[in-house]
């Protein structure tokens, strides 16, 4: 579970970013501050792995707040969250080390682009004592040259469509549970499950899924975990 503190001077600015973060899987808001003297208290007394940050505060602004983190050397990620476009914010936040920088207003689907995004690089970065060059350009969205046939992109099978594929990509990825079944997939996803099942077909065919079948009270139950080796069989479909 990943730990957000929302640091945000406007109670209903806070209460939506904290309804937003509620919607999202993976997540759970740890507590919310108001200024930055509040947020130093939060982080005193708990874990934080995100800060969704403003920048425009009483006191200490978000930009001031983020350098005295990261001269601390605090283990935690940004997200400025703000309705400050100047470019020099902007760029001063980003050479601070801001994981995003989301203008108000926005839409949820903006919001939610940014967190799915931090969430990806959140589980690479932690779950893994070693990456790859791959990967890590992956991380840092610069696309893999086609040098061999094997890099060449790929066609889905018939009724499959690119967008919805990344999407179950990144629900699987968001998973907390190693194991799911088609149905906890459909859900989490917003996906019918005769959809959900055609992908999972798809992704257990090329080996990035394993498929098991157990056996418990009533009818079987098909569940899956993915195959941490055969992980990159994926890319060449996205």
């Amino acid at each position: 579970m990943i730990k957000v503190m929302i640091v945000e001077d406007d109670p209903m600015v806070a209460a939506l970013n904290r309804q937003f973060v509620g919607r999202m899987d993976g997540f759970e808001v740890i507590g919310a501050a108001e200024n930055a003297q509040q947020a130093i208290a939060i982080l005193a007394e708990s874990d934080i792995d995100l800060v969704l940050l403003d920048i425009h505060m009483p006191g200490l602004t978000g930009i001031e707040f983020l350098q005295m983190l990261r001269e601390q050397q605090q283990d935690l990620d940004v997200i400025l969250i703000t309705a400050a476009s100047e470019i020099q914010q902007i760029q001063h936040a980003l050479r601070l080390g801001a994981s995003d920088y989301l203008i108000k207003p926005f839409e949820f689907s903006r919001f939610q682009e940014a967190l799915l995004q931090y969430q990806k690089h959140f589980h690479k970065l932690n779950d893994n004592k070693q990456i790859s060059q791959q990967e890590i350009d992956s991380l840092l969205g610069r696309k893999q040259p086609a040098t061999s046939t094997s890099a060449t992109v790929q066609s889905l099978p018939k009724g499959l469509t690119k967008g919805t594929l990344q999407t179950i990509q990144q629900v699987i990825l968001a998973n907390e549970a190693a194991v799911f079944s088609t149905d906890e997939l459909a859900q989490s996803a917003h996906i019918s499950r005769v959809s959900v099942r055609k992908y999972l077909k798809f992704l257990s065919a090329i080996g990035y899924l394993q498929e098991d079948l157990t056996y418990g009270v009533g009818r079987p139950i098909y569940q899956y975990r993915v195959a941490p080796e055969n992980a990159h069989r994926l890319d060449p479909y996205l």
